[in-house]
């Protein structure tokens, strides 16, 4: 049996929070958060996630040898790395890691939300990354050498450190993060396999999410004009150099692993949590009525997420990884209706308009005027990112389709 711990503390204050104790026994795996009385008297103390309230704990969690990301409660999960991350941390250190140690040792400047965890001496945990935040220019060399990884070519070790430093969270595609003037970006890389523009795409329909009414990050291509262009999107759970705290709907609706959920159960979270949380759903329902108009794939719970705005209350953070699939079968990741079906439905979302507190009037007006804006602006939003002819006709099923047609005409 092994123990590692962990003082867990907030923002770049390192305000202080509670100790994370996380156990490995043999196949198991478990941890035990508990609140530390410093953080219960802040007058600015909130929950770290809706099912740790204050005045609970200590709070354990567990997992099993195939649920090993269960042994984390959910904001900590949220805050270690995804797959890519943790093949690059595999190369970096040796497989056998737990996830304590992927939390950890993933680096703290690139860390999701604003979680940060000491060692006994009051030391940031770190792995081997050097304190250096790639810059902007360092893309190139940056894609080469994540290119150079996922084609199985030998790697110097720094440069896998360098890589496995800056991958933060996220996903299992190539990325890292870079810093641009003030700001912090991740960077999503093309990959070696991809047989679909899918980082220039990426762009185009956050482009296009935008023009819908959609929130959504700042965004932009680099390294356009080379076989391997570069997404460049904007950590908003970065303002400047302050780091705000954030959760995803997997956590805030305390779901297990892969356990699905439901766009109605987002809505009964925000009805308790959001400051505004009519705007919120308005916002919420944009985005679905989005994800069915675009065929996007990856609605899934993680791919929903809150950003804390004070008061113990979370807002809707902007829109973020949308990826159309024309070749994807019609059904989401989140159902529209707890309980419901899975399916891609234009009908359904009309029908839920109430649950969403939208008058079905309203929701007509949002989902005509939001597929005319799809469907005569999908092809101009490809062009402006190179993606024209055979490529633009490939994703065309994506953006024009029979739930098109319906929420033109309903």
């Amino acid at each position: 049996m092994v123990d590692f711990v962990g003082h867990v503390v907030l923002g770049e204050g390192r305000i202080s929070l509670g100790q994370l104790r996380f156990t490995q026994a043999g196949p198991r795996q478990f941890s035990t958060f508990t609140y530390g009385a410093e953080w219960i008297k802040n007058p600015r103390a909130f929950a770290i996630q809706p099912d740790l309230p204050l005045e609970g704990g200590p709070f354990h969690t567990s997992g099993q040898r195939d649920k090993k990301g269960d042994s984390l409660a959910g904001v900590f999960a949220d805050a270690a790395p995804d797959s890519w991350g943790r093949r690059l941390l595999d190369r970096a250190y040796g497989k056998g890691l737990n996830e304590f140690q992927y939390l950890t040792l993933s680096d703290d400047a690139f860390r999701q939300g604003a979680l940060r965890f000491l060692d006994d001496k009051g030391e940031v945990i770190r792995g081997l990354a050097n304190d250096a935040v790639p810059r902007l220019i360092d893309l190139d060399t940056l894609t080469k050498i994540a290119r150079a990884y996922e084609q199985g070519e030998e790697i110097k070790p720094e440069d896998i450190q360098a890589l496995a430093g800056a991958g933060g969270s996220g996903g299992a595609r190539p990325k890292a993060n870079v810093r641009d003037g003030d700001g912090l970006w991740l960077a999503k890389f093309t990959s070696v396999h991809d047989q679909h523009p899918i980082e220039r795409v990426e762009v185009a329909t956050l482009h296009l999410a935008a023009a819908c009414g959609i929130r959504t990050p700042e965004n932009r291509l680099e390294l356009a004009d080379t076989p391997f262009p570069v997404a460049l999107i904007q950590r908003f759970d970065r303002r400047g150099a302050a780091r705000i705290p954030y959760m995803s709907a997997r956590t805030a609706l305390g779901k297990p692993g892969t356990t699905p959920g439901s766009y109605t159960e987002i809505i009964d979270f925000m009805r308790s949590y959001s400051p505004n949380p009519w705007e919120d759903f308005r916002e919420l329902y944009r985005r679905l009525i989005f994800t069915i108009l675009v065929s996007n794939k990856d609605d899934h719970l993680k791919n929903h997420g809150f950003l804390y705005v004070g008061a113990g209350q979370w807002r809707l953070s902007p829109v973020f990884d949308v990826n159309p699939a024309p070749d994807r079968n019609p059904f989401l990741e989140t159902a529209i209706l707890e309980g419901g079906v899975h399916d891609r439905s234009i009908d359904l979302a009309l029908e839920a308009c109430e649950f969403f507190e939208i008058p079905g009037a309203e929701a007509r007006e949002t989902i005509r005027s939001m597929a005319q804006r799809v469907s005569g602006g999908w092809r101009e939003a490809l062009r402006q990112v190179d993606v024209t002819g055979a490529l633009a006709r490939d994703y065309e099923p994506a953006f024009v389709n029979d739930q098109t047609m319906k929420a033109m005409t309903i």
